[in-house]
């Protein structure tokens, strides 16, 4: 390939375009050090900002709602309610005469409706075969990496409230 002849005229882009093809596959020694030391500070500044916002968020205040009665839900039966919004689904199961636990019904690979299987003592998700431990909330197989967010139940008399969701890992 020759090179352009210097008195010819050149095209309307290489004039607006003032780098020489040449000079750009070089980058200088500063030019390098330029851009790591603004890549790093932004970088930094960034991180920065993720932490102040941790440390100024505060948990979130859940409501105390009633879900069920006791004799509403049968021994080694289950019962659906809302919580905390109308749009969460929860799942409320009784294993056993003293023992309520509910869970968000939402699966934590793509949101599809758990349902509990108590012959299995699980919560199975029918869209990718994942399961639940009933007890824990743990991940027992499947693609699900996280446990179900667990609701955290009071019991004042025969009345259940429940209180906060913990969004813990279970380990």
């Amino acid at each position: 390939m020759k090179p352009p002849d210097p008195g010819a005229r050149q095209p309307l882009w290489r004039e607006e375009f003032s780098i020489d093809g040449a000079e750009e596959r070089f980058v200088s020694r500063r030019q390098f050090g330029k851009f790591l030391t603004l890549a790093s500070l932004a970088m930094f500044t960034g991180n920065l900002w993720i932490l102040v916002r941790s440390w100024l968020r505060r948990e979130p205040a859940y409501p105390l709602r009633a879900v069920a009665r006791v004799d509403d839900v049968p021994i080694g039966g289950v019962r659906l309610f809302s919580y905390p919004d109308e749009k969460d689904a929860c799942i409320l199961l009784r294993p056993d005469a003293n023992t309520f636990l509910a869970f968000s019904q939402k699966c934590t690979h793509l949101s599809c409706a758990v349902y509990y299987e108590p012959e299995k003592d699980r919560l199975e998700c029918p869209c990718h075969e994942g399961f639940f431990e009933a007890r824990t909330g743990r991940v027992l197989h499947g693609p699900p990496r996280r446990p179900l967010p667990r609701i955290l139940l009071e019991r004042r008399g025969d009345v259940l409230l429940a209180r906060g969701i913990d969004l813990q890992r279970v380990l």
